[in-house]
């Protein structure tokens, strides 16, 4: 086996020396150096706001949609949205370990694992799309990738649905990050009750404890009314955070002017960014999650209005974020039977 870089750099084909993220383009052949895995693919769980913006392109046609996929993976060697510049993650089975790697992780050949680094840094070779869920974000491949010797993985549960498992660790950062920012007593508020949302509520819950408050802010009606009924969040706002100044006095309102010490956003829309930042009190924290966000427009947002807040990009990895992503779902009986029910 040829010897491989740490972190893919002999993988990236365009432009030469950069990392593979970044990289428009990475050679995709499903022969691995010594420091790889190869993995037989079967799932790819791509990140709601590029599933979105494709099955906008494609008029919600799904061999359109198919299309979309295949010629990105072709055009770039991996699936990384060239919109929104996102990927989402992967499910299959070790089919080879590099000779460097053999004894050195807890890993065998046939394991069932689900990539933790996202679509836009993995080399990818899709033979066939077998099908497509537009309600899970899910696509069925046959196909194989490679995991570099940087990369992170977990393997499946087995007490959890595949299924499930892997659409919940492909927003797994999220709810750990919520785990270590949210504290005892926070007013937290949580814009967007998607996946990624709802697990962050419940976390926010568990950390800001009795003594705190857990506000949800969503769009659509429907969306509040379930987070209701499954008891996340102290109080339910339907609110269009596009909107700023609405949501502003809406926060406002049920804080008594107080606002977030803890703001997190998980929508998959543009222009969300004034609202979360307007629904934050001065020197509270944002955590941007989604790829939605501009980065652009909430620093020079902030800047506009005079307002100080420590404001994190929404990294999908902290130390621990698949175990307590998954230990959200054995702890809440009904977000389990919930999304049990969404992607069985």
């Amino acid at each position: 086996m040829q010897k491989g870089n740490k972190y893919g750099l002999h993988r990236v084909i365009e432009p030469p020396g950069t990392l593979p993220q970044p990289a428009w383009k990475v050679d995709n052949t499903p022969v691995i150096y010594d420091n790889e895995i190869l993995i037989d693919v079967n799932v790819l769980n791509i990140t709601a706001s590029a599933f979105t913006r494709i099955e906008k392109e494609a008029g919600k046609d799904e061999e359109k949609i198919k299309q979309i996929i295949l010629d990105i993976i072709s055009e770039r060697g991996k699936f990384n949205d060239p919109v929104t510049g996102s990927g989402g993650i992967l499910i299959g089975e070790v089919a080879q370990i590099g000779s460097a790697l053999q004894g050195k992780i807890d890993l065998a050949v046939g394991e069932a694992i689900a990539t933790l680094v996202s679509l836009s840094v993995t080399p990818l070779y899709v033979e066939e799309i077998t099908g497509i869920d537009v309600s899970k974000d899910q696509v069925y491949v046959k196909g194989k990738a490679i995991l570099f010797e940087s990369g992170i993985y977990a393997k499946l549960p087995h007490d959890l649905p595949e299924a499930l498992s892997v659409a919940m660790l492909d927003v797994a950062g999220a709810p750990a990050w919520m785990a270590k920012i949210a504290k005892a007593g926070d007013i937290v508020v949580v814009i967007g009750t998607g996946k990624a949302g709802m697990l962050c509520l419940h976390e926010a819950k568990k950390r800001a404890g009795i003594t705190g408050k857990v506000i949800a802010i969503d769009y659509l009606k429907e969306q509040c009314d379930l987070v209701a009924s499954l008891g996340l969040a102290d109080i339910v706002i339907q609110g269009n955070a596009t909107k700023p100044l609405e949501i502003l006095e809406k926060v406002s309102s049920v804080t008594n002017g107080r606002m977030a010490d803890v703001t997190f956003n998980t929508v998959d829309v543009e222009n969300t960014e004034m609202a979360t930042i307007l629904s934050t009190k001065e020197h509270g924290t944002i955590y941007f999650f989604s790829m939605s966000i501009s980065f652009t427009k909430a620093a020079l947002g902030a800047e506009s209005i005079g307002k100080v807040v420590n404001m994190l990009v929404g990294t999908g990895y902290t130390e621990g974020h698949a175990d307590i992503t998954l230990q959200i779902l054995r702890e809440n009986p009904s977000l389990y039977n919930y999304f049990t029910k969404l992607y069985q």
